[in-house]
């Protein structure tokens, strides 16, 4: 295949000629190159391709490097999920031959259609692109395609609309181009009627080429744009989907999208041309400060690459972050239309059983006059010592409920970062097993919680060290297969160290040895097929990190799970002694 194979990079665009001499120069040299050059890459090394001339979308720009919204969210992809790229940008219709044959993994840019859904598997859609009919201006407008019947219609080789007029058979006469550029240039030049082309790239082209007698006269399409690879290829596409994901939490992705395409469709232009002599400019700049201070990189790159791992963790809490900030905003509506009914049974139910302590006497001497008599489907002689205790159950149940809905409030509610609080770790991790009784109770029918009364205070963030004990104790459930398999939590003072120590124990399936060591790094997760995202523990070790703490794990198949938090004591203050006794200490299980 005889594409224009470019590394990596970016920069501004380059002018028709100067392009074209760059491509048959490539071509020429790749000429000489082994026909597998594609397969010498090596393994980890994911090649992604793309058209050589769709801007704004993906283009090569005066030095012959990709540049555009594409490249840079592929990227910016390859970034958060640690993976390795390599950017390819030729003909559009070599690209999507390569991307058939396997000599390409992945196309960052192609449209969808049920056709193409058959022999190519799509990832969420990260642009829609319209599909514009194209005329010289003076042309009559045209409604729908049916009109373009009899006419010559220019269209890129391999392009949607390519494949869409041949599969409706529209009865157009097709004049296929390499790019858009060259079937804008051929319509502007007089020949043939219309060119069917993506809206945004043709006007970015009639903008930069300076082809002012060219006009859109209908837009019969909007199609989803987005990452394709090969049909069955659902590792990688996984990948390309979760990165994608992980842009559009954090922002990231809008942002790319408002720099490449934002402008074009508020139809106010992009100066181009001004905006690359400005970079160049100031690429010139940077070139000579970068020379100056190059030793003194040399001497920080140990650091930058003991730091660089720090930052991905960051991120990922940020991540976090966004999703409790929206756990946030949806308990506190939850928490309001539970407590509103919740209020009503707890101011009620008393007046039910003073009403009914009330009405017991005259209901007695009935039943001593009269004998047994139905009470709400059962026999008095029953009923009478079962509603007290009917109305007491429902009001330990009423509280109950208020409780937990407290507790989830103070859990996802944004705390202030404040690491000042002294707390006592029994209560933390007792608000902890209340907010997840619900999976304990689905999970196990033995689970063990013993806490010490010996314990002295930590020092730090009481919803954050929630946070900690909810993933620890969920990791726990979810790892037991049987109702039979027990979960057991204990504290305890380790005098010696002048520390706190929580232990989870689970008897579940047990994690392999060469996973032990994998299980806080973001994304590793050995439930990624249940839905797991492998954010839970990653964003827990920073938490116990920011406390001075530890997290350790021990583990074999199919002989369970031990984790150990541990946490420094307090620094010694005028406070009371640890709390002994209290009432969340006498478990609900």
């Amino acid at each position: 295949m005889k594409a224009n194979w470019i590394d990596l990079s970016r920069g501004g665009m380059l002018t028709a000629m100067m392009q074209w001499r760059l491509a048959s120069l490539v071509l020429a040299c790749l000429l000489a190159l082994p026909a597998t050059g594609l397969a010498q890459d090596d393994d980890k090394t994911i090649v992604v391709g793309g058209d050589r001339y769709h801007p704004p979308y993906e283009f090569l720009d005066e030095d012959g490097r990709p540049a555009g919204y594409n490249v840079e969210l592929t990227r910016a992809i390859a970034e958060v999920m640690g993976i390795e790229v390599r950017i390819a940008l030729g003909d559009w219709d070599e690209m999507r031959q390569g991307l058939e044959s396997g000599e390409i993994d992945v196309l960052q840019g192609m449209s969808y259609s049920e056709p193409r859904d058959a022999t190519f598997d799509f990832a969420p859609p990260h642009a829609i692109v319209h599909q514009s009919i194209f005329a010289r201006r003076g042309t009559p407008p045209v409604q729908d395609l049916e009109a373009l019947r009899g006419k010559e219609v220019i269209v890129q080789r391999g392009d949607i609309m390519h494949d869409y007029l041949i599969d409706q058979a529209v009865g157009a006469e097709l004049v296929t181009t390499d790019t858009h550029a060259d079937a804008m240039r051929a319509l502007a030049a007089g020949q043939h009627d219309y060119a069917l082309v993506a809206n945004l790239p043709a006007l970015y082209l009639s903008r930069e080429l300076g082809l002012t007698n060219l006009a859109p006269v209908a837009r019969p399409f909007s199609l989803r744009y987005g990452y394709a690879v090969r049909e069955g290829n659902a590792d990688l596409l996984a990948q390309f989907s979760e990165g994608l994901a992980i842009l559009k939490n954090t922002g990231r992705h809008q942002a790319i999208y408002d720099k490449w395409l934002g402008p074009l469709e508020q139809a106010d232009g992009i100066p181009w041309k001004r905006i690359g002599l400005v970079g160049a400019i100031a690429s010139g700049l940077l070139l000579l400060i970068l020379g100056g201070i190059v030793v003194w990189n040399r001497m920080l790159q140990r650091e930058v690459a003991s730091r660089t791992e720090e930052l991905r963790r960051q991120q990922q809490q940020l991540i976090q972050a966004d999703k409790m900030t929206s756990l946030g905003i949806l308990v506190s509506g939850v928490a309001h239309e539970i407590n509103n009914p919740s209020s009503l049974l707890l101011l009620n139910l008393p007046v039910l059983r003073d009403a009914y302590a009330d009405a017991r006497p005259v209901l007695d001497e009935h039943h001593r006059q009269q004998g047994d008599f139905p009470l709400g489907g059962l026999p008095y002689s029953r009923m009478r010592d079962e509603i007290p205790s009917m109305l007491d159950e429902m009001l330990e149940g009423t509280q109950r409920i208020k409780r937990i809905v407290g507790d989830l409030k103070d859990f996802a509610r944004q705390g202030d970062s404040d690491l000042g609080e002294r707390l006592d770790l029994n209560e933390v991790v007792g608000t902890a097993v209340r907010l997840v009784d619900n999976s304990i109770r689905k999970a196990t029918d033995r689970f063990e919680p013993h806490y010490a009364d010996d314990l002295p205070d930590i020092q730090g963030n009481a919803q954050r060290i929630e946070q900690v004990v909810i993933n620890l104790v969920l990791n726990a459930c979810q790892a037991l297969e049987r109702r039979d398999q027990g979960i057991r939590l204990t504290t305890r003072y380790l005098a010696g160290d002048e520390e706190v120590a929580l232990e989870v124990r689970d008897e579940g399936r047990g994690i392999d040895p060469e996973a032990i060591n994998r299980l806080t790094d973001p994304f590793f997760t050995t439930r990624r097929e249940c839905g797991g995202t492998g954010l839970g523990l990653s964003v827990s070790a920073g938490i116990v990190r920011e406390h001075q703490g530890r997290l350790a794990f021990d583990s074999s198949p199919g002989e369970g799970t031990t984790v150990t938090l541990t946490l420094p004591v307090a620094p010694a203050a005028d406070t009371a002694g640890p709390a002994t006794d209290t009432p969340w200490m006498q478990a609900d299980r």
